[in-house]
């Protein structure tokens, strides 16, 4: 009996060994943080122009090499020459014969204009030359505009880059007969310099930011100041920033989303069309955001929470709203009105009413996501 009461556990010891339970606290403030959506974008040509044939004939060189860099009116493909130089020669023989025939009328016009002073002609012959003057002039001007309609068809026989970017591959090769029917493709050139970012955000989170604005915990940032970063598909980011371009004032139907359009420079052309990226954009400032270090969050399906020792020393589960990681912090929306003493560490051991004695962990200033991921 005097063993068994020696084993007998004294509730005050296991009492102050609880109270005694030491735990690392943060106290949190609010502070004025940005509000960033990630969202998935495709990449798109700034300047995209498809290289026709305007003229019909063989294709007899291409001038570029695919995948060069081409300034606008570089010679990209050559189509036979020789019979737009034959039509040309048809047309300016035209036009001789038909300032010959205008020389002609003119003369006979003058000298009517002094015989019928004269009397030596009548009215109806006079009227009959300044007719055919009119008649071979009107000719004469017929004549220049084919000669001139040659001279283009002509000057289409080297198709050239209608923009300044890069050659894509060639559509056609040597030998191909082209334009017969319709204005065939050759080719593509495209400006990547800067290049545009596509990309779309929920309709309900668009309305949801707005209805903060309106309350005034969020500050909006204007389009032009607003800052994007891109994040390419190996999960680096983008060394260069981008600008917002143009945020619609619909939602597409299909999708319910709102379309956005951001412009990034690309002078190492890293960036090509058509790659889907994912792109981080600040769309608000929250005022009164809450910073709380990752571990400290507790989060499931439906909720999240963090422990806080409360004045008595005690722990209290308190349900928040987190809807952004920045860095190793998540941003706190609701729940936290700041001055809470949240635990950072071992939360999972710390049961709600536990007493606790706090020890403050001073707050350090952590990297961003992009950076941590660099690193």
């Amino acid at each position: 009996m005097l063993l068994t009461g020696c084993g007998k556990p004294d509730p005050k010891a296991d009492a102050a060994a609880a109270k005694a339970k030491e735990v690392v606290v943060v106290t949190v403030h609010p502070s004025p943080a940005p509000l960033a959506v990630e969202l998935p974008g495709r990449l798109e040509a700034y300047r995209q122009a498809q290289v026709r044939a305007r003229v019909a004939g063989i294709v007899t060189a291409r001038l570029y090499e695919e995948g060069q860099e081409v300034r606008k009116n570089t010679p990209l493909f050559l189509i036979d020459p020789a019979p737009l130089k034959a039509a040309l020669a048809v047309v300016t023989g035209s036009l001789a014969r038909a300032e010959a025939n205008a020389l002609g009328a003119t003369d006979k016009r003058k000298r009517y204009d002094d015989l019928v002073t004269d009397h030596a002609v009548s009215e109806r012959d006079h009227t009959e030359a300044v007719t055919e003057e009119r008649q071979a002039k009107a000719e004469v001007a017929s004549a220049r505009a084919e000669q001139e309609r040659a001279r283009l068809q002509l000057s289409y026989a080297t198709v050239t880059a209608p923009i300044d970017g890069r050659a894509r591959r060639a559509l056609v090769t040597e030998g191909a007969l082209v334009g017969q029917d319709s204005a065939t493709p050759l080719t593509t050139v495209e400006q990547i310099d800067p290049i545009y970012v596509n990309f779309s955000q929920s309709a309900a989170d668009v309305a949801a930011l707005r209805r903060a604005i309106d309350t005034g915990r969020v500050k909006g940032i204007v389009q032009k100041d607003s800052k994007v970063h891109l994040i390419l598909p190996d999960g680096h980011e983008y060394a260069q920033t981008g600008t917002l371009l143009f945020a619609d004032l619909a939602v597409d139907p299909g999708t319910d989303t709102v379309a956005m359009r951001a412009l990034f420079p690309n002078p190492q052309r890293e960036l090509l069309p058509g790659s889907y990226v994912r792109i981080s954009l600040d769309r608000g400032i929250d005022t009164a955001a809450i910073a709380v270090p990752r571990d400290a969050v507790t989060r499931t399906a439906d909720e999240a929470s963090v422990k806080v020792v409360d004045a008595a020393g005690k722990i209290t589960v308190v349900p928040v709203r987190v809807n952004q990681l920045k860095g190793l912090n998540w941003l706190v929306t609701r729940g936290l009105k700041g001055g809470e003493r949240v635990v950072v560490e071992n939360t999972a051991a710390l049961e709600p009413g536990a007493i606790v004695t706090p020890r403050e962990r001073a707050v350090e200033k952590q990297p961003d996501a992009q950076t941590a991921a660099r690193t």
